[in-house]
Formats: C-alpha cells, structure tokens, sequence
C-alpha cells in the first residue's frame, strides 16, 4: 500500500502557481508610502493587490465590458496569489496561518455586472485550496468605478497566525 504524504500549504502554494503558470514572486513592493504588510501581534494585515504579474496588470479594464466573469476570476486568483506570496516573505511559510480571518474584493464593475460574488470566488478558491480549512473567511465583494492602473479586480486580507509564530 502506498501511503501519499499530505501536502504542506506551502507545497500547496508552489503547485498551484506551477499549474497556472503564476510567476508572483519580486511583484510585491509597495507603489508609494505604504506597507504592502502590516504585522501586529499575531495579525497580518494585506494591503490591496492588484493582479500584477511581470511588471504588468493582467487582465485590465471593466467586468461586463472588455473582461468577462472568467476574466475577472482569473484575475481575482492572481492577487490571491499574490497576497499568499507576501505572507510568505514576511513569515517564511503559509503553515504558519491558523485562520484566514477576511478578506475584502474590490471589482471594478460596469453598473450592470451583478456576479461580483462569482468574481471573488477566483480568490476565495485560491485560498481555500492552499490553506484548507485555515483558508475559510469572511468576505465583502465591492463593486467599484476604478481601480489603481486599471486593474480589474484588487484584494486585501487579514490573517491570523499560530500561536508558535508569535
């Protein structure tokens, strides 16, 4: 009988951004006079991102006109991606989550679009594979005239780690 070891977050993590071909590592700086991260106590506190991928937005403009529900999803992962890298610079691994505690999911909308919840799936579902059950949150999904560099969809977290961590 073969016995499969289960999977780390963080080997989670790299498989996932292997599969979808994510490249989110050195895209994490701050674009002003701002902490991409904030720690306090046993909190993280994720600035929004953006889906940047490359030095690039990836899927820009508005959900319902030049960017579908499918789009937006997509785009909505690589900012989940994103924030699960920064934790990771900051904390040296995603096993260190006891609870992703919330996260908010800014959509930038035409006024029509309603499927704002289908479109923070991309990012829930991101979270909830890598970290299991510590990946269960609570969410707001926002829909927005506009969004920094045109980016169609924008994330922010807070996390809560592991005792041990502290």
């Amino acid at each position: 009988m073969i016995v499969q070891k289960k999977m780390s977050c963080d080997e989670r993590f790299i498989a996932l951004a292997k599969e979808l071909d994510y490249d989110i590592y050195g895209e994490n700086t701050a674009g002003g006079h701002y902490a991409p991260l904030v720690r306090h106590h046993d909190e993280l506190y994720v600035s929004g991102l953006v889906p940047r991928m490359g030095g690039r937005i990836q899927y820009p403009g508005r959900v319902g006109l030049e960017l579908s529900l499918t789009d937006a999803q997509a785009a909505a992962s690589i900012s989940a991606m994103r924030g699960l890298a920064l934790i990771v610079d900051a904390i040296g691994s995603l096993d260190k989550i006891k609870s992703l505690i919330r996260i908010t999911v800014y959509v930038k909308s035409t006024a029509d679009f309603v499927d704002l919840s289908e479109v923070a799936n991309g990012a829930s579902d991101v979270f909830s594979h890598v970290l299991g059950d510590a990946g269960k949150h609570t969410r707001t999904t926002v829909g927005v005239y506009q969004l920094p560099k045109n980016a169609a969809v924008e994330v922010d977290m807070i996390v809560a780690l592991r005792p041990s961590v502290l």
